[in-house]
C-alpha cells in the first residue's frame, strides 16, 4: 500500500487534480495512478480516467438512499465527477496532450491498382 504525493511528479499532479491527496484516506495506490498515466498518456487524461473510475464506483456503491435524516445520492455525485472528467479531457485537447500517439495506421500505395483498391473500398474519406 503505497501513497506518495509529490507535486513535482506526474502522479502527484494527478492526485492534485482528482483530489486524492490525504495520506490517511487516499483512493488510489501509486501503481494505480501510474497505470492511469500509462493508459492515457497524459496527466489531465489520467486524472479524467481516475475521476471516471471514482464515478462508476460511486454510482455502484452508494445508489440513492434516504434513511431517517440522512440521504445520499450516488448517481448525482457520479454525474458531477463525470462532468469534471469531461472538462479535464477538453483541457487536455486544448493543451495538445496526445492520447495514444499521433496516428494509428499508414497504408502505402505502390501502384495505381492499389490506389483504386483503397479509394473504392472506403478506407479514405
Amino acid at each position: 500500500m503505497a501513497f506518495t504525493y509529490l507535486l513535482n511528479t506526474n502522479s502527484g499532479v494527478v492526485r492534485l487534480l482528482i483530489p486524492d491527496n490525504k495520506p490517511t484516506s487516499y483512493l488510489f495506490e501509486d501503481d494505480e495512478i501510474d497505470a492511469f498515466l500509462t493508459l492515457e498518456g497524459g496527466v489531465k487524461r489520467a486524472a479524467a480516467m481516475a475521476l471516471e473510475t471514482i464515478a462508476s464506483n460511486e454510482a455502484l456503491v452508494l445508489k440513492a438512499i434516504t434513511l431517517m435524516d440522512l440521504s445520499t445520492d450516488g448517481p448525482k455525485v457520479s454525474d458531477a465527477l463525470l462532468k469534471r472528467a469531461d472538462l479535464l479531457r477538453k483541457q487536455a485537447d486544448l493543451d495538445g496532450e496526445i492520447a495514444g500517439g499521433g496516428w494509428d495506421i499508414a497504408e502505402l500505395v505502390y501502384d495505381p491498382f492499389g490506389y483504386r483498391e483503397i479509394l473504392y473500398s472506403g478506407y479514405w474519406p
